[in-house]
């Protein structure tokens, strides 16, 4: 085996700590010496051992000269866990290649100069395109102190996400559906407005095996939703964050005393202001955000440029209607030059369906 196949091999790793290790980073690290694997490990939750630290306490024999692969700069501060490179210095690894850098102002840079002020060999930026793609959510974060957005939607060929009645079940079929609870497990919170919550009365929670619940957090300016809907219903069971235009207090105190968080968020054009709310959320350690909103909410999302990605499940059926919804409403934009443009668009077949996954393109999204 090679660099990058000792590389790949602390991705994959790294990828089984998706949904459990936020707000932290998804960190794997294998350990060779004279050509043997003798150690490997990932973070696996937060507030648990790093990966460094699990494949260090996992090896078969001394590490004493071994090399480390390990997909993301070794910490140098104390967290919730001691320095990863106190445990390598004194594990004695001679070589540490690592794929990303950590733009953590505590780390940046500082790990790998410790790792070479003690004469371990460092060698950066291996498959860093791969490593950082792996962690986009953390990195994003760090650097911006906001939440990583992605909206996502089901709609038809002819791009309807109901039929004009309403009908809305099932637009895609049972694979796409178990995928999007996959989304759910991996993101920290959920976000709907409070239209599709009168609508639909939606639980929201993750119903795959062993998945880990979103923070369900609902737009609702006028503090208007019912104290008997399933979402306050279970507040006390899975997070619920209500964020409000509304000034009067005395209306929180049902919810409040329901379990529920109600986070009061300034009003623009007659709505919650979506950036401030991603600055909220990002100072409650959420660090990704599951748009499940409406047509109407994902017109103010991308409006307000708080969108990194966006997730379309595309089913194989043709609704028609000329008042049948569609995934985005609102105003729209005047021209197609004025549109949010996508790239690096990759896609998917579930089942009988097709998920189309692309990123928002940041360099001209302030034209909207």
């Amino acid at each position: 085996m090679n660099d990058y196949e000792y590389m790949r091999m602390a991705l994959q790793l790294a990828e089984k700590g998706y949904g459990w290790v936020s707000p932290n980073p998804m960190v794997g690290a294998v350990i060779v010496k004279e050509g043997r694997i003798i150690g490997k490990g990932y973070h696996e939750k937060y507030g648990l051992a790093h990966a460094e630290r699990n494949a260090l306490s996992s090896c078969t024999e001394d590490p004493r000269g071994a090399t480390m692969y390990v997909n993301l700069e070794p910490c140098c501060h104390h967290g919730k866990q001691p320095p990863c490179v106190e445990a390598i210095l004194e594990a004695g690894i001679s070589h540490v290649l690592v794929g990303s850098a950590d733009p953590n102002p505590v780390v940046s840079g500082k790990g790998v100069q410790i790792l070479r002020e003690h004469g371990v060999r460092v060698t950066e930026n291996v498959m860093r395109d791969e490593c950082d793609r792996l962690n986009r959510v953390f990195l994003h974060y760090i650097q911006t102190k906001r939440p990583y957005v992605v909206m996502k939607y089901a709609m038809t060929m002819d791009g309807k996400i109901a039929a004009y009645t309403g009908a809305s079940k099932w637009i895609t079929g049972e694979d796409a559906r178990r995928h999007v609870h996959q989304q759910r497990h991996r993101c920290r919170a959920i976000l709907v407005g409070i239209g599709t919550v009168l609508a639909d009365d939606p639980l929201l929670t993750c119903r795959i095996k062993g998945g880990r619940n979103p923070i369900r957090v609902v737009c609702d300016s006028c503090l208007r939703i019912p104290l008997t809907s399933q979402l306050v219903a279970t507040a006390k069971q899975v997070p619920v964050i209500i964020a409000t235009c509304c000034t009067d207090k005395e209306k929180y105190t049902a919810y409040e005393q329901a379990g529920c968080q109600v986070l009061a968020v300034p009003e623009k054009d007659g709505h919650v202001d979506l950036q401030i709310l991603m600055e909220e959320l990002g100072k409650q350690a959420i660090d990704s955000v599951l748009l499940e909103g409406g047509a109407m909410l994902n017109w103010s999302a991308l409006e307000s440029g708080i969108v990194q990605k966006v997730q379309t499940y595309l089913a194989p059926k043709l609704f028609g209607g000329q008042q049948a919804k569609t995934p985005i409403e609102g105003v729209g934009f005047a021209s197609p030059s004025e549109s949010v443009m996508l790239k690096n668009s990759a896609v998917t077949q579930l089942g009988e369906d097709f998920l189309i996954e692309s990123e928002v393109d940041n360099s001209v999204y302030g034209n909207c």
